[in-house]
């Protein structure tokens, strides 16, 4: 049955034109309904949403300004925009560069089509976790200072000295800093192979051991071959969105290439993406990339959201090659059969069976997608059955599974905002800055729109695209940092009221690459309010989301138990570490082969944070 659904999409999108997405929802809705019974998807009124009284215990509320994040992230102009390129967006990172046990933040910044003066170019910002809640902007003295088209990024140990490197991807050249070990970075981008030749549209990125020999190879995603001097402008189409003129594409124009560097171990990098069967793959138009063994055969497969077509599933085959098998495993396109413009894409075990689901963000006129695992890289899309097609007026980025209640189930986050500033024009649109959209676990392969009950970081509307999670404050909730566009960040504080139970792994690889990316971790407790055993997964992982890069710390909610029962890393290598009986609310440092080598100890979660 699998075999004869797979044959039929295969065919839907060989033949398939790629329609307006207000013409596909058009077509599909209908189908929809009939389906799956849904005689409610149709998204309801903020107003009847904001009813809502429950208590969820938990409230997200902004405190960047007050925390010293007070650098103005600037991409394309501010009303109208000429070009695609200004409508993207950046990526943000929580990264511990220097190793002191608390994250830090790095904002990618971006650039405006009629430059600037001399000196005054946007840049990147790196700030540091002065521990009290502020951060210290301490880019200039790390030797960060980069300006341009700033896209995605991600954090890896490429060369397994024990601090994780930074790399950028950029509208022309990207750039990897490596970490130098003293609050200070080198840009060794040229050196090490990975510059490009400043011609292509680089954007989502993962540091990634494919062939697991202990080294961290590179993967960069591609969005379109873009000549500003030859672009079409809006007029030239004219290029419409609804009767508004707007920056052209991305149909009609050319498709990027993914690219696949390979780790020399001496370092520098070899593109391998021919060689690789990267080349080979259909796929085109690549946003958010995503790292994952979602087949469960010990080896790192990568998922790319395009945007526009059919999104890319890159099958490891084990032996340095690769093949996309997105559309026959059941996750590259809607229910329907149709492309969709994916953004933003992340992974987690919802329903703790054992295999990582997907969560991916797509355009307005479309709901986000929830692909469910069945098994073996086998997908099923529940995005209704879940309870994640009652809105389709928001236009998703950054996303990510995340326990925000620490009950030992994931959670999912989406960021929205337009794509096209013009859209203020309209009166049917949700608007250029939009809310946010938090969905909470009912622990049945269902989820709760909550939005409402979070308080104001979520439901006050940002132009947001890329987001991170992490526990900046070490207090055991994770919070999310927000990168915007034309406006400052913002910085999400979880206030927890539950008092729930969290352990948090940061890997060492020995034999493994020094990060521990791609290793998987099982976590099994025993909750009070269960029957049997929880087990939990999930895997270190680089990039991810939408252009973003979470903490390298792996996070599981425990509810109210009193430890971990059973710990289990199985490493990049082949290796397996089994830690038992590990008391909660810590951070437990794990190296290969050797167990814990160092513990970081936090209060019990508080009934009550102070708030502001």
């Amino acid at each position: 049955m699998a075999s004869t659904r797979r044959k039929f999409l295969h065919s839907l999108c060989r033949s398939a034109l790629v329609l307006p997405l207000e013409k596909v929802l058009a077509l599909a809705l209908p189908v929809r309904k009939q389906q799956l019974g849904l005689s409610n998807f149709i998204a309801a009124s903020p107003q009847a949403s904001n009813d809502r009284t429950n208590d969820l215990g938990i409230t997200f509320l902004d405190v960047a300004r007050e925390s010293g994040l007070n650098a103005k992230t600037i991409f394309g102009g501010e009303h109208k925009n000429k070009y695609l390129l200004e409508t993207t967006g950046c990526g943000v990172a929580f990264y511990d560069y220097d190793n002191d046990g608390w994250l830090d933040i790095f904002l990618v910044n971006g650039a405006r089509l009629e430059g600037f003066p001399a000196g005054q170019e946007p840049t990147n910002h790196l700030f540091k976790n002065n521990r009290d809640g502020t951060f210290a902007d301490v880019t200039a003295r790390a030797g960060l200072l980069h300006s341009g088209w700033g896209q995605g990024v991600c954090v890896g140990d490429y060369d397994n000295d024990g601090f994780d490197d930074l790399f950028m991807t950029y509208f022309g050249k990207n750039v990897l800093y490596h970490n130098n070990g003293n609050g200070t970075f080198t840009d060794v981008s040229e050196k090490a192979g990975v510059a490009g030749t400043g011609k292509r549209w680089n954007t989502g990125c993962a540091f990634v051991d494919y062939d697991r020999d202990g080294h961290l190879d590179l993967f960069v995603a591609n969005y379109i071959d873009l000549d500003l001097r030859t672009a079409p402008v809006p007029e030239s189409g004219p290029c419409l969105y609804k009767g508004v003129m707007v920056a052209c594409g991305p149909p009609g124009l050319n498709g990027g290439k993914n690219i696949l560097y390979h780790n020399n171990g001496d370092g520098t990098f070899t593109d391998v993406s021919e060689k690789s069967g990267i080349l080979k793959a259909n796929g085109t138009f690549g946003l958010g990339v995503l790292t994952a063994d979602l087949d469960n055969d010990g080896w790192a497969d990568i998922y790319v959201a395009n945007d526009s077509t059919a999104s890319a599933l890159y099958q490891n085959k084990k032996n340095g090659t690769f093949t996309d098998i997105a559309i026959e495993a059941g996750c590259a396109l809607s229910p329907d059969g149709k492309p969709q413009a994916g953004m933003g894409i992340s992974a987690a075990d919802y329903d703790l069976d054992g295999n990582l689901d997907l969560v991916k963000t797509n355009f307005a006129g479309d709901t986000p997608s929830l692909y469910h695992n069945l098994g073996g890289a086998n997908f099923e899309d529940t995005t209704f059955q879940g309870g994640l097609g009652k809105h389709t007026q928001y236009l998703g980025w950054g996303c990510c599974f995340f326990d925000m209640d620490n009950d030992g189930w994931s959670d999912i986050l989406i960021c929205n905002g337009h794509v096209y500033p013009e859209v203020e024009q309209l009166k049917t649109e949700a608007g250029y800055p939009q809310r946010k959209l938090l969905y909470k676990n009912l622990r049945n392969g269902r989820f709760d729109d909550v939005s409402y009950d979070a308080g104001p970081g979520i439901s006050v509307p940002v132009a947001a695209r890329g987001c991170a999670f992490g526990d900046f404050d070490n207090d055991g909730d994770l919070d999310v940092v927000v990168n915007t566009v034309n406006d400052f960040p913002q910085l999400l504080r979880c206030d927890s009221r539950i008092g729930n139970n969290w352990i948090k792994i940061k890997t060492i690889g020995t034999k493994s690459n020094r990060s521990g990316i791609g290793a998987r971790i099982k976590c099994i407790t025993h909750l009070p309010s269960e029957k049997s055993l929880h087990p939990q997964i999930d895997e270190v992982r680089s990039g991810g989301g939408y252009f973003s890069q979470n903490d390298l710390r792996v996070h599981f909610g425990i509810g109210k138990a009193d430890k971990v029962e059973l710990l289990e890393i199985r490493w990049p290598s082949g290796a397996v570490d089994t830690i038992r009986d590990i008391k909660p609310n810590q951070v437990i440092f794990v190296k290969e082969a050797e167990g814990i080598v160092r513990t970081m100890q936090f209060d019990p979660p508080k009934s009550l944070k102070p708030t502001k």
